[in-house]
């Protein structure tokens, strides 16, 4: 175990490593002497603690007291303030050196008693043992060096080992000839220090091993001096020059003689002075060595190879410590930066400096300094800088010659981008009011006030904070960047832009209201805020939003929340919450080059880096997560006050008067920067990752896909064959909006007709050669298996393979099975194959999609096959078979299936595992035949006995429900359901289902299976005051819709889609205690509510009152959710080939308005085009689900010419339709719609002529 001593006054201390904490240092043991003696010397070794003190010397053992280290004293005597205590290598003696004489002591490390006393003329500076050879551990040999430079090497003598003897000196003179040593001794005394000659005996075999073969006179030399294991001394003279001599024969016994010689010189200056510290230490390169002297502190990197042939690069300079400048000692209160982080400003309690940022933002250079100031901006990146005094309200800019103007006391004082050669100051004053200034420099530097001015809010807000401007860089002639937050006391967020900073005047941009009230930090990030047509320019980014995050404190912590401005009707804005128990001092943001935001979350010790994460189906996590923590507690005992990120992702750390600057590259792991991390855990997808292909699946783009994974192919396939990494080839981004059908029709005129007689086997092969096929599907599987993809975690691979399989099954099945078949197959795939089960269906869209594919036959058949032909319960519920089945008939076939396939689950052949699903079905005797067989059941003779009764008889139904609620008694709840059954007890068998089982699906097939019908009583009851409660608690919207559905509410169906919950809650006579999360983060809603719109009369009704800007608002959430998901590109393709159902212009003049309903227009000639004429015409048919009455024909008059003016009710329905807007016209619409389906219906009499 490797332990640090330090101590101060009578108090020792040790920090070993954690083991937990890479890179941290934690206290290991303590030790607390008395008051009285102040420790002046320390040394450990194997569990061993030398303590030297002013009047003692006292020797230590590390000992376990109740699991915990401890230090055990196991001798003491009385010692004259020894200055240095040294253990021999072989732990047998200590040796000591006091300031109260020029001698060494030797004491026995078991007793304490002294051994030896070794005198010198001179007062001794420092000593060390010479570490032995491995043969010969108990050798002694001691080194030491004396304030005249002269090292002196004592070695045992031959007939007393234990005793030490002089047998070696090396002064100047030994060093140097006599007339150079003259002449140094005039100047400033020389230093000497022995060189560790294990650290140099790894350099050297590192060096050798690089250049085996190779023979020459540098080499030469290094071979020697490891071969001859000569003893190293280094001489460093006053004028800097070195002198490295070198003693051989130290090793051999007996000493016969010791021969000392100059192995080089090295010239004046090669180091700063005589230094009165020099350590060699080890290199990251093995073959090099790191020479470390002071002071001042120098550390050198020495290339042995070159070092010892006098070469001139064999000491090169590495770092050194900056002079030492008072004014930078004092204590750093805050850091500022210019917008783009090319510039620092440091505020301390006494004065501060600017600073640039230089060489991407791995190197800080002063440029300026003040004494005083409240509040600093730093300009020009970091060339000029504005201090404010509140003293007497004086703003100062630093230039040549100074500017000074006076403002308002000013609470804040920040600059924002310009887009000009000068600088936009904003200050907010203590009343809250916004001041506007402006610095010029050309021609001559001037600062004036630009503009005061308020925000136009009803009510004072709780604070006004500047919007972070890392981001502005990114800026576009398209963008557009809020510069102000505003805090009100009851939580709401307001983003605030200038309307021209000529004029006084703000707008605002957002809000969002957070409902936190006790906020006592917020930060805001720019970095994603731009002009919302972005989605039709920039392809990489379809949207933005402002991040915002904000501090609340609490009895377990402070709270810390991450909100984006897009709040509306479908998201509220939230995007992550957590909650630290540790108080957070400090936040700030940067943005990556592709606008993703990175917030530092700064601690006492610690700052920890959060980054947006990616929203996927494959891996469930929070939306941001920690990439890194920053630790400092291991190195430096002062706190952080302050945090701030600089140009090119590099973060600057302020604790006491100390700055740590850490550069991107080192804030993230040795394969990628930190902005490389951001954006693959957030940026755009690959083509070929599982997410982008599920998503491209759902949304029909299959021929988009086997393009996808032709390339994937010949990618790996160039891989493979190179032995290279994988070079992604990407598809257009055109290629993503065309349709399927245009593909296919553009692919068959490509292949043409060729023959009536072709060949298929060529045909196929031809095929092969071109692109996707079957071949190339398995070969590609069997690559990535092989070899899987980098950056994808195993659960993604495992998605990736099954969705090139499923696609390729697609391909085949194409002509069986219709689209939403096809997403079935998809997510039954993605999600039921890699065993994602629970009670509610995983994969929520899949559900939707089955209950409107037009195959169910074919999927109910691929879903046995996922199951190996076994379906049982869960895996019936797990693929909501019960939900998406529409046959009855089918259903009550497929519940056989499953009670067959549970019965023979197990080995024993258990009846009571099978009898709810046959009793649902009527099959008593069968169950009856079942337990014959079931001779090893304990329950066999009473249940023979009890199924050979007539249930249709009231005694024995009645026996029945009595065993029921004895099976309750029991928790046997699945057994007890079962005889509810058996006793006509349908809804008590639901009941048990729902309230004990928890398990709605089992109640809902029960009900269709015994009711045989879709619109029974039993199960329309379980629809409306179960399923509809539980999808409103849980959000779940394609559950709610499809209960709607089957309730002939499809109007409600559809609206469920885009209205909030407590909306329809409040609407309808459902009895819901709580409502969930409305979980508008799947883009299939969208798909399923395209789809449902204009399905059913019904459907267009609840269509109709949906606001246009409402589904405005949820295409735009839905396309945020494409980009939360990495598919960028798909969210580009939803909005814009969604195809928005617009009310066409009414002909106001000949509306007639009575009793609230508006009549058709009197003349046939006039247009009746409205939003649901477009659904019409884009269906071929339409279900009619409303009833539809009939009025008999009529003929209006001849129109007569319009009197002059316009009538009052015209003038009422104008009104009507400017306050209700495009909803109103939408009731208008579907009044058309229902009569255009009324003239539908119109059936002509049956003429055979027809026929003919």
């Amino acid at each position: 175990m490797m332990l640090v001593f330090a101590a101060m006054n009578n108090r020792i201390a040790a920090w070993s490593l954690s083991g937990a904490k890479k890179g941290t240092w934690l206290i290991h043991s303590t030790l607390i002497l008395p008051e009285s003696q102040i420790i002046t010397a320390l040394d450990c070794k194997s569990g061993l603690l030398a303590v030297g003190s002013q009047p003692n010397l006292s020797v230590y053992t590390l000992i376990l007291e109740n699991d915990l280290p401890s230090w055990s004293q196991k001798w003491t005597i009385h010692a004259c303030f020894p200055t240095c205590v040294r253990f021999a290598p072989s732990l047998m003696y200590i040796a000591t050196s006091s300031a109260s004489d020029n001698a060494i002591r030797m004491y026995s490390t078991t007793s304490g008693r002294q051994t030896q006393v070794i005198s010198h003329p001179r007062t001794i500076t420092n000593f060390a043992w010479r570490q032995p050879q491995a043969a010969s551990r108990d050798d002694l040999i001691l080194y030491t060096v004396t304030d005249d430079a002269t090292i002196r090497i004592f070695l045992p003598v031959l007939d007393s080992p234990q005793q030490l003897q002089l047998h070696a000196s090396l002064d100047i003179f030994s060093s140097l000839p006599f007339s150079a040593a003259s002449h140094h001794l005039n100047q400033t005394a020389s230093t000497a220090f022995w060189l560790d000659r294990e650290v140099v005996e790894n350099a050297l075999n590192e060096t050798l091993k690089k250049w085996p073969d190779q023979d020459n006179a540098r080499l030469r030399r290094i071979k020697d001096i490891k071969d001859e294991r000569w003893d190293l001394f280094l001489r460093v003279l006053g004028d800097g020059s070195v002198v490295v001599s070198a003693v051989a024969n130290v090793d051999r016994r007996p000493p016969t003689l010791l021969k000392q010689f100059t192995l080089q010189q090295l010239p004046p200056s090669t180091l700063p002075g005589p230094p009165s510290h020099l350590f060699l230490l080890p290199n990251t390169d093995p073959s090099m060595l790191r020479l470390a002297v002071s002071s001042p502190l120098t550390i050198f990197n020495l290339s042995p190879v070159a070092f010892f042939d006098a070469q001139n690069d064999g000491l090169r300079l590495s770092s050194y410590l900056l002079p030492r400048i008072l004014e930078e000692e004092s204590k750093i209160v805050r850091l500022v930066r210019t917008p783009e982080g090319a510039g620092v400003g440091i505020v301390r309690i006494m004065g501060g400096e600017a600073w640039r940022v230089l060489n991407n933002g791995t190197q800080l250079v002063r440029s300026g300094s003040w004494c005083s100031a409240d509040h600093v901006v730093v300009l020009q990146r970091g060339r000029i800088f504005v201090t404010y005094l509140v003293s007497d309200g004086t703003l100062t800019l630093h230039s040549t010659p100074p500017q000074r103007l006076f403002v308002p006391a000013i609470d804040y004082l920040f600059s924002i981008p310009s887009e000009d050669e000068g600088d936009s100051i904003v200050g907010i004053t203590t009343e809250l009011s916004i001041v506007h200034l402006r610095a010029s420099y050309s021609p001559s530097p001037t600062l004036l006030i630009r503009s005061q001015s308020h925000l136009p809010l009803s009510h004072p807000p709780k604070f006004i904070l500047p919007v972070d401007p890392m981001a502005w860089g990114q800026r576009q002639s398209w963008t557009e960047h809020d510069v102000l937050l505003s805090v009100s006391h009851t939580g709401e967020l307001d983003f605030w832009v200038p309307e021209d900073f000529q004029t006084p005047s703000w707008r605002r941009t957002g809000t969002v209201k957070t409902g936190r009230t006790r906020i006592t930090k917020a930060s805001c990030s720019s970095a994603k805020k731009t002009a919302l047509r972005e989605c039709l320019i920039n392809v990489v980014k379809p949207y933005a939003y402002l991040c915002s995050i904000l501090v609340v404190p609490g009895p377990c912590g402070d709270e810390l929340t991450i909100w984006n401005s897009q709040e509306s009707e479908f998201a509220t804005g939230l995007d992550f919450s957590t909650r630290y128990s540790e108080r957070i001092n400090d936040l700030d943001w940067t943005s990556t080059p592709d606008n993703q935001s990175i917030l530092a979350v700064g601690f006492r010790h610690h700052v920890e880096l959060l980054c947006q994460q990616r929203m996927t189906y494959f891996d469930e996590g929070p939306g941001w997560a920690m990439c890194t923590t920053i630790e400092i507690g291991g190195f430096i005992p002062l706190p952080i006050s302050d945090s701030i990120w600089l140009d090119n992702g590099s973060l600057l750390i302020a604790a006491g008067h100390q700055m740590f600057l850490y550069d991107s590259s080192s804030l993230a792991s040795d394969e990628e920067t930190l902005f490389e991390y951001a954006a693959r855990h957030n940026g755009p997808l690959d083509d070929y990752h599982p997410q982008m292909i599920l998503q491209c699946l759902l949304w029909g783009k299959v021929e988009l896909v086997k393009d996808i994974i032709v390339n994937l192919s010949k990618d790996v396939a160039a891989s493979t064959r190179d032995h290279s990494r994988i070079q992604r080839t990407s598809l257009p981004v055109e290629s993503f909006f065309k349709t399927d059908s245009a593909i296919i029709s553009v692919s068959v005129q490509r292949k043409g007709y060729t023959s009536l007689f072709e060949n298929p086997s060529e045909s196929r092969q031809q095929e092969s050669e071109e692109g996707f096929s079957r071949s190339l599907v398995l070969d590609l599987l069997e690559a990535l298996e092989t070899h899987p993809l980098p950056h994808l975690t195993p659960n993604e691979q495992s998605h990736l393979l099954t969705l090139i399989q499923t696609t390729l099954e697609i391909d085949e099945q194409r002509r069986a099975l219709d689209s939403n078949g096809l997403r079935y197959l998809i997510s039954m795939r993605s999600f039921y194959i890699l065993n994602h089960r629970s009670s509610v269906p995983s994969s929520p869209q899949s559900e939707g999609a089955q209950l409107r594919a037009e195959s169910q036959d074919l999927l109910l058949n691929a879903s046995s096959l996922a199951c190996d032909g076994k379906l049982g319960w869960i895996d019936a519920r797990a693929v909501g078979i019960p939900i998406w089945l529409t046959s009855v008939d089918t259903l009550r076939t497929q519940m056989e299936v499953i009670a067959r396939n549970e019965y023979m689950a197990g080995d024993n052949r258990d009846p009571t595992a099978c009898s709810l699903y046959y009793f649902a079905l009527g099959k008593v005797k069968l169950v009856h035949g079942l337990w014959r067989q079931a001779a090893w059941h304990k329950e066999q003779g009473l249940m023979l006995k009890f199924l050979s009764n007539d249930f249709s008889e009231p005694r024995w139904r009645t026996a029945a429900l009595k065993n029921a609620f004895a099976l309750l008694s029991k928790r046997r709840f699945e057994y007890a359901a079962a005889f509810f059954l058996l006793g006509g007890a349908l809804k008590d068998a639901v009941n048990v289902c729902i309230k004990q089982l928890d398990d709605f699906q089992l109640a809902v097939a029960l009900a269709r299976a015994v009711e045989q019908s879709n619109e029974g009583p039993i199960l329309l009851e379980i629809l409306d005051s179960v399923v509809l409660p539980i999808a409103f608690k849980n959000g779940n919207r394609w559950l709610a819709s499809w209960a709607f559905w089957l309730l002939h509410r499809r109007d409600m169906a559809v609206r469920i889609l885009l209205t909030p919950l407590q909306d329809i809650a409040n609407s309808l006579n459902i009895q819901v205690t709580e409502i969930g999360e409305p979980h508008y983060d799947d883009p299939s809603l969208a798909l399923l509510f395209s789809q449902l719109r204009s399905k059913t009369l019904q459907a267009a009704k609840g269509t109709s009152e949906i606001s246009g800007r409402s589904e405005y608002n949820f295409v735009l959430q839905m396309a945020r959710v494409f980009c939360r998901m990495g598919c960028h590109v798909l969210g580009l393709d939803l909005v814009r080939s969604w195809s928005f159902d617009r009310p066409s212009a009414i002909d106001m003049v000949n509306i007639v308005v009575a009793n609230d309903q508006v009549s058709p227009p009197p003349s046939p000639n006039l247009s009746r085009r409205s939003l649901f004429d477009r659904a019409v015409r884009r269906r071929s048919s339409i279900m009619i689900d409303i009833p539809i009455l009939s009025q008999p024909p009529t003929r209006t008059a001849s129109p007569e010419r319009p009197t002059i003016g316009v009538p009052p009710v015209i003038k009422e329905h104008q009104e009507l339709l400017q306050n209700q807007g495009d909803l109103y016209a939408r009731k208008v619409g579907l009044g058309n719609l229902i009569r255009s389906a009324k003239q539908d219906i119109e059936v002509p009499e049956f003429d055979m002529n027809s026929f003919f």
